[in-house]
């Protein structure tokens, strides 16, 4: 294990952990079985008292076991719910430290396939943890420091996510190239422009051939939690009146429900109090005993988990359906591509602006671009696709493995940093 470096991309939706020993390629450490991803999920249960990570983590909480469901902490770091503590069984946990747990299960893993884990890693960060806020997202990265190395590792560099990416393509090319990275991840967008050539991939330093950086704080979580809002929400109490017409029902409730790192916090006695008293108010109170039963059971986790899984199938299909079935709730809802784009438009505004941005920074034009390269899981979606590719009709397009890229070349990045 002294001779292999290590490189770990903490995401969003997916985490990954790559290996590099000397003069040799990258590769990506099996975190699950066989899978080379792992979805950055844990699961406390109330039932056995073990905490369950990944795909373990969401069948428990799909299987209805009762317990702690948490994802998409990543899009914690740097916000004012780092500085919280929540309830998790008996315990009152630090985000930080619940970072630190999914942190310490990839070291073990580590531990596992190697028999022993590094303390030098490099890890991944977007380019903005935080958008127009630079004092936030210098905090982000140091709670993810912090976590890190509470964890045992002790040599702790940051890459930006994008650029590893472009490690990684940059391993299989023969000429120099201007490239564009456009990584869209689960809560991060972020772009970058390089100059790749195989005599510059032996360089230690990359610092001159990093034309620009840019990012914004939109992943397709982001696009879960818009076609919750203007699709599932309405049938939950969205929009709806008070009986009397003089007002509307507070909106918070809807949005935090559809959005995957605020849904644990609604699962409070006084949330559930004050919707009671709302259903008695409601002009539509069956739409909000809906939304009761999603605090009751606490299926907000399962509800935007079908909503993603639409999100999906619209990549490839005209139509999906939003469906949750449980005992005491039946939903369906008919989604069509176009309602899903135009619920979405403003996020992939701002992704072609930060596209724009990238451009004007490095000083050169779209047409310049000979390559650019396509990684993450939110470049699936047809929309955002579109925005990044539709600028650069002379570049070839690159679509890297989308969850194991940033991982490899974080791991190329550690090579060059340690060895």
């Amino acid at each position: 294990m002294a001779e292999a470096f290590c490189g770990v991309d903490f995401g969003t939706t997916n985490s990954t952990v790559g290996l590099c020993e000397p003069g040799g390629a990258p590769i990506l450490v099996p975190l699950e079985g066989e899978n080379l991803t792992i979805p950055s999920a844990l699961f406390y249960s109330l039932e056995d008292g073990r905490t369950y990570f990944g795909r373990a983590a969401v069948f428990e909480y799909m299987d209805g076991a009762e317990g702690r469901f948490m994802r998409a902490l990543k899009s914690i770091l740097g916000t004012s719910l780092m500085k919280d503590t929540t309830q998790v069984g008996r315990e009152r946990l630090r985000f930080e430290a619940i970072i630190g747990r999914f942190l310490r299960h990839l070291r073990g893993r580590l531990e596992a396939e190697r028999g022993a884990a590094p303390e030098k890693v490099v890890l991944g960060r977007p380019v903005r943890f935080v958008d127009e806020d630079d004092e936030a997202d210098r905090q982000a990265e140091a709670q993810l420091e912090a976590a890190a190395r509470m964890e045992g590792f002790r040599h702790i560099e940051f890459q930006f996510e994008p650029v590893a990416a472009a490690l990684s393509h940059e391993n299989a090319i023969e000429a120099e190239q201007l490239a564009l990275v456009v990584d869209i991840g689960g809560g991060t967008s972020d772009f970058s422009v390089l100059r790749l050539s195989p005599e510059r991939a032996k360089r230690a330093d990359r610092r001159d051939d990093i034309l620009s950086t840019t990012g914004v704080h939109i992943g397709g979580t982001d696009f879960d939690r818009q076609l919750n809002i203007a699709k599932a929400m309405p049938h939950f109490g969205l929009g709806s009146s008070t009986a009397d017409g003089k007002r509307r029902l507070p909106v918070w409730y809807f949005n935090d429900m559809a959005t995957w790192h605020r849904i644990n916090t609604l699962y409070t006695r006084r949330n559930a109090d004050d919707i009671r008293m709302l259903i008695r108010e409601a002009a539509e109170p069956e739409k909000l005993e809906r939304y009761a039963h999603l605090l009751r059971h606490r299926s907000g986790h399962r509800l935007a988990a079908e909503v993603e899984k639409t999100k999906i199938a619209l990549t490839d299909a005209d139509t999906g359906i939003i469906a949750l079935r449980e005992p005491g709730l039946a939903l369906e809802v008919p989604v069509a591509r176009a309602e899903f784009e135009a619920a979405s438009h403003d996020l992939v505004d701002r992704i072609g602006a930060s596209i724009d941005d990238a451009l004007i920074q490095a000083g050169t034009k779209a047409d310049a671009i000979e390559t650019v390269i396509l990684t993450g899981g939110g470049v699936q979606v047809p929309a955002v696709e579109k925005a990044a590719t539709s600028r650069f009709q002379r570049a070839r397009m690159s679509r890297s493995d989308r969850f194991g890229s940033v991982g490899l070349g974080l791991a190329i990045d550690a090579a060059r940093r340690f060895g």
